[in-house]
């Protein structure tokens, strides 16, 4: 990072103990969110709403209609300077070169041996109109998601997550060229709207944000106030994410809320949700521990990466894959009424301990309990029956492949 502005930020990062934990940040829609009633908890360093009218009936909204989520917490950094795409390969084990603009890859920041430090969204912007983050006037029609100008050098949009994104920022900062810039966004709020009918209210006051597909991204406006939205989201639904700059949240979320599909939702209900449609939440289900191979996401290991073998932790992460790791990650539909919590010991017949529970809890859809658990390749196998241990008591739980529910992401030709 040569911008000295850049390096002035690493030595915020290196103190990010003393400058995140003594105080808990408000969001953006801080009083908004206590205006709707919300519950506030602390998350990640902020204080964030959990609940509104109650976790199972936001949980069943969303699940039915829409729900407006509040992530402003994460990190939104954009990545720009001479040979970035091939830079941010150096962290990352996806194609990252190979996205055209608009498009998005779900990624991993691994450490050097392979271990997850983060997962991430990472989107190619658009070369040639202003940055969608910066004050000058960008016209929505200039740029078409769906049919994007060929591969170029380009700046790169990323996503990380809001507890990990002062170490992320730091580890980037020692591991990539002085050539790449890296901007953090803090004056950009973060929304989602989630659900099966999301995307139809959101284009009524933001049109044509209905010719997005999945896992693409465009400019567009509101009022004059310019949006970056992409087609994404982590709750199994269709759904938008929507980067504003936060002096204009509140009035935006206002107008979301005007529509009649779509209520608040809180971290409870995002929770559930998320785990439904068998998707791991950093700190919990992922970790430094933890490689892509381990937690089932071989799929963030593109093609040409595995083929070049040129990402951090290549040889160990590639010998798993190709012998099976020692264990995995899997879904569990547990028995009975009780949900099993992370924490939880998997246990053999001998009450010995051989794995653990890193997610669970009681699945609204499904109505009973699932988790999400790390058991030996052995047990990995679909149908197979395992025990846990919890406060004293021993459930039953069967493996289950993931998601637990299917995904109903609109992907391109099947509009």
């Amino acid at each position: 990072m040569s911008d000295p502005e850049q390096r002035d930020f690493a030595s915020i990062i290196d103190q990010a103990d003393d400058y995140v934990e003594p105080e808990i940040l408000p969001l953006p829609l801080d009083a908004w969110h206590r205006a709707q009633g919300a519950r506030m908890v602390e998350f990640a360093g902020y204080e964030m709403p959990i609940q509104y009218d109650g976790i199972m009936a936001e949980h069943a909204w969303t699940r039915d209609s829409a729900g407006l989520f509040d992530v402003s917490h994460m990190g939104q950094l954009v990545f720009s300077g001479e040979g970035v795409a091939h830079a941010l390969e150096t962290v990352l084990p996806g194609d990252i070169a190979g996205l055209s603009e608009g498009k998005m890859r779900y990624s991993l920041l691994l450490a050097q041996d392979g271990g997850i430090l983060d997962d991430l969204m990472a989107t190619r912007l658009p070369d040639d109109q202003p940055s969608p983050f910066s004050a000058q006037d960008v016209e929505p029609e200039a740029y078409d998601p769906l049919h994007p100008s060929p591969t170029a050098s380009g700046s790169f949009y990323v996503v990380v997550n809001g507890a990990t994104k002062y170490d992320d920022v730091s580890y980037l900062i020692e591991h990539l060229p002085d050539d790449v810039t890296i901007n953090i966004l803090e004056d950009q709020a973060l929304l989602a709207v989630q659900g099966p009918k999301a995307v139809e209210a959101v284009a009524r006051i933001v049109p044509g944000v209905d010719g997005l597909v999945f896992m693409t991204a465009g400019a567009f406006h509101w009022n004059d106030v310019p949006l970056w939205i992409s087609r994404s989201g982590y709750t199994g639904e269709d759904g938008v994410e929507i980067s504003l700059p936060a002096e204009h949240a509140v009035a935006f979320a206002d107008a979301l809320l005007a529509l009649p599909e779509i209520k608040p939702i809180g971290l409870g209900a995002r929770d559930s949700l998320r785990l439904e449609a068998g998707l791991p939440l950093y700190g919990h289900d992922l970790d430094p521990e933890i490689t892509p191979v381990m937690a089932d996401l071989g799929f963030a290991l593109s093609k040409r990466r595995r083929e070049a073998a040129d990402f951090p932790g290549a040889e160990r992460i590639l010998t798993q894959r190709e012998h099976g790791p020692a264990t995995k990650r899997v879904g569990l539909i547990v028995e009975g009424r009780q949900p099993a919590r992370e924490g939880a010991e998997v246990i053999d017949d001998t009450g010995a301990t051989i794995g653990r529970l890193t997610s669970g809890g009681f699945a609204p859809t499904l109505g009973k309990p699932i988790a999400m658990a790390y058991v030996p390749l052995a047990l990995s196998t679909p149908g197979t029956r395992i025990e846990i241990a919890q406060r004293g008591k021993v459930h039953t739980a069967t493996v289950t492949a993931m998601p637990f529910i299917p995904h109903r992401y609109v992907r391109a030709g099947a509009k």
